[in-house]
């Protein structure tokens, strides 16, 4: 069957990788159109009204498909017959799987988005202490997979792509504002999965790299806001 797909993204959104892996990893082919923020297209504007033309919008044979979450999930059900499946099959499985993505956006990146914004100190070593027990509970999940991926697989699922995605800015603020990524002290299973995830050859060619980000957020001067603020 004839499929189109497009991916309107920003090279710098951990959300936009996100789908890059998922659509690589399931062996896609696809057209990207890299947007400018700063002055949209009328098809970004077009196709995701609901949030003022956020990315990333994954555009299928003409049709709309808003954030990262719900597209991977999208490309996981449209193209099931492709590659490796993102999410187990069976019903808990994939419950489990949701809730714990849900914990990586709601938990893990708020705690760090305090850290890196908060308005006192005391509020930025209170989001500090939250994304390191959020890591630690992360840690728990991966070790409970008895596997090198959380998808507990050979090859890495839904999960995987939520945090994984998010590993080059999170190396990026590391730089910048010494907020840890993974500490192999205390979440060692973290710091091999985050090795192993990035140079699969899937995540590889579309994970930006952390001095262009460094350069990117500087530049911007709003280093801490300027891609989340038009992400999802």
């Amino acid at each position: 069957r004839g499929e189109e797909l497009k991916l309107l993204g920003m090279w710098a959104s951990p959300f936009v990788v996100r789908v890059q892996i998922a659509l690589r990893l399931k062996g896609l082919s696809y057209e990207y159109v890299e947007e400018d923020l700063q002055s949209k297209s009328e098809l970004l504007l077009r196709s995701n009204p609901a949030h003022a033309g956020k990315v990333p919008v994954l555009i299928h044979n003409g049709k709309p498909v808003c954030e990262s979450s719900v597209i991977l999930r999208y490309i996981d059900e449209a193209f099931s017959g492709s590659g490796p499946s993102l999410l187990p099959a069976d019903p808990y499985g994939r419950a489990v799987a949701l809730f714990w993505a849900v914990f990586v956006d709601d938990t893990l990146l708020k705690a760090r988005s305090q850290a890196l914004r908060g308005e006192t100190v005391e509020e930025k070593e209170e989001g500090r202490k939250k994304a390191a027990v959020a890591m630690e509970t992360l840690e728990g999940v991966l070790m409970e997979s008895k596997a090198r991926f959380f998808s507990g697989r050979d090859v890495p699922g839904y999960l995987d792509i939520m945090l994984g995605g998010l590993l080059g800015s999170m190396r990026a603020t590391e730089e910048m504002c010494g907020l840890q990524t993974f500490d192999p002290t205390t979440t060692p299973l973290l710091a091999a999965w985050a090795e192993l995830f990035c140079a699969l050859d899937a995540v590889e060619l579309v994970m930006p790299r952390v001095e262009r980000l460094v350069e990117y957020a500087e530049a911007m001067q709003q280093p801490r806001t300027a891609v989340s603020s038009t992400t999802n």
